[in-house]
């Protein structure tokens, strides 16, 4: 409901405002700073090319108006993911680091996507025009985790940091913090973490609190291992009274059954926050597929080339579920001889259980055979748009992915 709230109070401002409050917020955050400047600097080239288009009179033709508002949208759901990198609780942003480098990635194909949909070169036929779409097209970022930030994040997963655990954590809050010291800066992150347990309390995600507790913890021994320094007034009043040996010793057994307390939750809390980060490549969830099997009609383009040329499409497809180059000839050849023994479906739906087990989609063998029975060419034009959603264009180009998987050992 938050970030409901703060779209719709961006709402009026155009493409080109939006864009240059992004770039501001990037040059401001306190974590993943090198994903938010490349952020920024791609949408720069954007700005620039939308600063050359009358955006107003753009939206008075109804083949324009709509992906460009489209487009603002998803500037207005970028800014607030780059205003997060700043404002968000810095543990928080660190645990999930992976999950926010996918959201950098899903944002920038998001808005090259909508920016392909204006018609722009046929509004207006200018050279300088076509070449920075060209640019923009190229520029391709990538977006991942910092080394010292991954180094960090396996410390505050550790289930029984050590002394140097808490200095590396005493240093990386003190350079998100500076003006603070790191009693002051483990308050304010846990104010910060108490306001995201809210929000995912509020949105009934259970995986997530466990997280956020596994990290409120990480502050409380954290705050517990700082030596307290005796002020002058508690250093007299320790000189005027003594204390009996007995309630010393009762003292010093509360303390350890303090100290039993704490480690005993943070082992069990952290075993339910560690299977909470594990997924495809380590870095987010299972998730559903982001348009629907009958919903190929919204790119009418991409479906009658795959109605007419199945093999064009299921070609590229099955170059990405393969992880190699497979060519049009070579998957038609394929289809045709598995049609020769009436087992086509199950050979195109093997292909798409492929691909959804490599981008981590929910699913099931016989849903996957039942959609390619149901309707093939829908079949095919939802796997092609997923594709191209994630941002993955087959063997040749090299991607940083996240670590296998986030755990501690033991």
């Amino acid at each position: 409901m938050g970030e409901l709230a703060n779209v719709a109070q961006l709402t009026g401002i155009d493409a080109v405002r939006l864009i240059g409050m992004i770039v501001r917020a990037a040059s401001t955050a306190r974590m993943h700073k090198k994903n938010c400047r490349q952020f920024a600097q791609h949408l720069k080239l954007i700005g620039n090319l939308l600063e050359q288009l009358k955006i107003s009179e753009l939206k008075k033709y109804p083949e324009t108006r709509e992906p460009l508002e489209q487009l603002e949208d998803a500037l207005r759901r970028s800014y607030i993911l780059v205003n997060s990198c700043q404002d968000r609780s810095y543990l928080y942003l660190l645990a999930m680091g992976w999950n926010i480098v996918y959201q950098f990635r899903k944002a920038q194909n998001e808005i090259d996507r909508y920016l392909r949909l204006v018609p722009l070169i046929t509004l207006v036929d200018n050279a300088r025009v076509r070449e920075r779409l060209e640019v923009i097209e190229m520029d391709q970022r990538e977006y991942t985790l910092d080394d010292d930030d991954q180094k960090a994040q396996t410390v505050i997963f550790k289930p029984e940091p050590d002394k140097d655990d808490t200095a590396v954590l005493k240093k990386t809050l003190s350079c998100s913090y500076p003006n603070c010291s790191f009693t002051e800066a483990l308050k304010k992150e846990n104010e910060k973490l108490k306001l995201e347990l809210q929000r995912s309390q509020a949105n009934l995600d259970m995986n997530q609190c466990e997280v956020i507790q596994r990290l409120l913890d990480v502050t409380e021994v954290a705050a517990y291992s700082v030596p307290e320094k005796c002020s002058p007034e508690k250093k007299n009043k320790k000189e005027e009274y003594s204390y009996s040996n007995a309630s010393s010793d009762k003292e010093h057994s509360s303390d350890e059954k303090y100290h039993t307390k704490i480690d005993k939750h943070l082992p069990s809390r952290y075993s339910v926050a560690q299977k909470d980060l594990v997924s495809t490549g380590g870095s987010y969830q299972e998730e559903d597929w982001h348009t629907d099997l009958l919903a190929c009609c919204s790119e009418p383009s991409l479906c009658m080339k795959t109605f007419f040329y199945p093999c064009g499409t299921f070609s590229k497809i099955a170059s990405v579920a393969r992880n190699r180059p497979i060519s049009s000839g070579e998957a038609c050849n394929d289809l045709m001889a598995y049609s020769l023994i009436l087992s086509c479906c199950c050979y195109t739906c093997c292909i798409r259980r492929k691909l959804r087990k490599m981008l981590n989609i929910t699913g099931g063998f016989i849903d996957d055979f039942l959609s390619h029975l149901m309707c093939c060419c829908c079949a095919l034009v939802q796997e092609w748009r997923e594709v191209e959603i994630r941002g993955i264009s087959g063997t040749e180009k090299t991607k940083t992915s996240p670590p296998p998987s986030q755990y501690m050992e033991s």
